[in-house]
């Protein structure tokens, strides 16, 4: 190994050291993984024990962690509820880009700085970070919740608008060679959206269904990662940002049964790359800069966050929003984020912004990116501490909150299940099934029951099914290994789940209730009983004496399981002594 490659593998060495031991200190305190991740990164960088120097090779890897977070986005935002916030976009979105970026405007001409610079010195600060907004909601209840909704709405139109405002930046340095975008290359962008989403809508299942049909879970998930940076890297080329092309692969999927298992593959990436994104920010602060115009830099973050915030606060609460969701807003989009980074390195390379004050603007970013935190801890204190919600106050943005909440989990849509399921539904209880066998989720969702491939047994396919908002999991699954497997994840990761699990016999009843699981059934306890019943009916016993029989053996049979649980646990309690 070559002192470069035994370098790299330092570097990797010394960012996952750093994640063990810091992100899971800040978890102990409070303070959240965000910032755990941006500690970690001061710590490595230039500034800190200096072990890794190279920050923008870094930076550029972490960015697939924001590809990949938006490709989840992507699949839980199905196209009629965003076609439904298509108001909330153009409204909220725009109006809080070009409003900020306005008062921005005034701010740099105030001191000093030529038109052309301030008009890129505006948008470049009014643009918010996706991926902090997202990891703090993610957080905080995450999209669903109504402040999430407003919040995403306008986080993707500034997505929208970064290719534009490099176009912008081209043309005020009056330059006809890189970064300029022509009439062609916007029909371009449009053609490869369309061609995306057709894809999506009409060979994106097949192709899928090909795949789960050889039972290779490896190429399952090479497919899914193929699928997002191949739509990263196809919006990239027509001229248009990675992060939006792996929105729209998302998009593509958000109606596909396949999809909560692709979001459980992917998961692992998002959450490791996203992290080392943060920790770039974190190498970023330039502390020498900082210490050299302390007062200046810190007031002109301060206020930056300030004229953001009020300009979210003042256009939600005018589109109807409640005064705490609109102070929530605020507070989470207060800061500037990672495209800004991008705008300023090339309009320092044009030439309209001079290097001091390019760096001066990036530190500021990187700035408001670790205060921002701190700010929506603290908002979210005071207004719990203080704010009494009217009742009268409703909102207009009422319709976008998500309905999904406490939901029943089915895991296995098999004999047992489909009928749990049908019921489920005749009774109007808002469920999600979950079934590794392609026929059986094809033909079930063909009938329009609500059910998605996915293993049922992997924790990480529960999260993606909601299993954090879930109110129970009902486990309808064939294989007793899979169901045991399940129980005891299941209350490793969700303590407090209610879980109603099928179980083979008596002792496996047993073994499930001591795991944890709420309810068990013995299927064959339930189909013997159910054959004596009949028995009984046709050798002339009444139907009271049938009843009672058949109760006091169900009782008689489960209290037995509960006599051999608590037998185990004294066992168990002598052995540890």
């Amino acid at each position: 190994m070559n002192g470069h490659e035994a370098s790299y593998l330092i570097d990797i060495l010394a960012l996952l050291l750093a994640t063990v031991i810091v992100v899971p200190i800040f978890h102990a305190i409070r303070l959240g993984a965000l910032l755990g991740y941006l500690a970690a990164g001061v710590i490595l960088g230039p500034w800190g024990l200096g072990i890794i120097t190279e920050v923008e090779k870094i930076r550029y890897l972490g960015e697939f962690g924001v590809i990949f977070l938006l490709f989840i986005l992507g699949m839980e935002l199905k196209p009629d509820k965003l076609w439904h916030m298509r108001k909330m976009v153009i409204g909220l979105g725009a109006g809080q880009l070009f409003l900020t970026a306005a008062v921005l405007y005034g701010v740099a001409i105030g001191f000093g700085i030529s038109e052309k610079s301030a008009i890129i010195i505006g948008f470049g600060l009014a643009l918010s970070s996706t991926a902090f907004c997202l990891k703090l909601l993610a957080e905080r209840g995450g999209i669903s919740t109504l402040m999430g909704r407003m919040s995403f709405a306008v986080l993707l139109f500034q997505d929208l608008a970064v290719v534009p405002l490099l176009a912008l930046v081209s043309f005020l340095a009056d330059s006809s060679g890189t970064n300029t975008i022509s009439e062609s290359s916007f029909l371009y962008g449009a053609a490869a959206i369309i061609g995306l989403l057709l894809v999506g809508r009409y060979l994106l299942n097949p192709i899928l269904g090909r795949i789960v049909a050889s039972q290779d879970p490896e190429v399952f998930i090479a497919v899914a990662v193929l699928l997002v940076l191949g739509a990263a890297w196809l919006m990239e080329l027509v001229g248009l940002s990675m992060a939006l092309g792996a929105f729209l692969a998302g998009l593509m999927l958000a109606e596909s049964h396949y999809r909560h298992q692709i979001e459980a593959d992917i998961l692992p990436f998002r959450g490791i790359l996203l992290g080392l994104f943060f920790m770039t920010v974190g190498m970023g602060v330039d502390f020498g800069l900082l210490w050299q115009q302390f007062g200046l830099i810190v007031g002109l973050t301060i206020g930056l966050m300030f004229i953001k915030g009020i300009v979210v606060y003042a256009l939600a609460r005018a589109g109807g929003a409640r005064h705490d969701v609109a102070v929530q807003s605020g507070a989470l989009l207060s800061q500037s984020g990672e495209f800004g980074f991008v705008l300023f390195g090339v309009a320092g390379v044009s030439g309209l912004l001079e290097l001091q004050l390019s760096q001066m603007l990036t530190l500021i970013i990187a700035l408001t990116m670790v205060f921002t935190p701190f700010v929506v801890k603290g908002t979210n204190i005071l207004l719990l501490k203080y704010y009494v919600p009217k009742p009268s106050e409703d909102g207009d943005y009422s319709e976008f909150m998500d309905v999904s909440e406490a939901h029943v989990i089915l895991a296995g849509f098999g004999r047992v299940g489909a009928r749990v399921g049908a019921l489920l539904g005749e009774a109007g209880v808002s469920y999600i099934a979950l079934d590794m066998k392609q026929k059986r989720v094809k033909a079930a969702r063909e009938q329009g029951f609500p059910v998605f491939f996915g293993d049922a047994s992997q924790v990480k396919v529960l999260q993606a099914a909601g299993a954090e908002r879930a109110k129970m999991l009902v486990i309808a699954l064939e294989e007793p290994d899979k169901v045991d497997r399940l129980v005891f994840l299941t209350k490793q990761s969700y303590p407090n789940m209610i879980i109603h699990t099928r179980a083979t016999d008596r002792q496996h009843c047993a073994d499930l209730i001591s795991q944890g699981a709420t309810t068990t059934v013995s299927e064959t306890l339930e189909i013997s009983l159910r054959l004596t019943e009949e028995i009984l009916l046709g050798s002339g016993v009444d139907r009271a004496g049938v009843t009672r029989v058949i109760d006091e053996f169900r009782d008689d049979y489960y209290s037995d399981i509960v006599k051999k649980v608590s037998e185990n646990k004294v066992v168990m309690g002598e052995l540890r002594h």
